[in-house]
């Protein structure tokens, strides 16, 4: 299964994540607010992750990493 990890540390909830992703499952958690003041985006499910990328590269910050799995 891929895995999309967000250091939250330096996501700063543009949404770009959001926007790119193909599937749909990328979010801006509504109920999390960053010490910076941010609501950090997050996958809503794993499972469902092609793991295209697409929210890593787009992310201006590099706070998305996605781990693929190997087949």
């Amino acid at each position: 299964m891929n895995e999309v990890i967000v250091d939250v540390g330096f996501c700063k909830g543009c949404g770009l994540c959001v926007a790119a992703c193909p599937v749909d499952i990328m979010k801006l958690d509504a109920g999390v607010i960053t010490p910076k003041g941010y609501h950090p985006a997050y996958c809503s499910d794993m499972e469902r992750c092609t793991g295209c990328c697409s929210c890593a590269l787009m992310c201006p910050d590099v706070a998305i990493t996605v781990l693929r799995e190997v087949r």
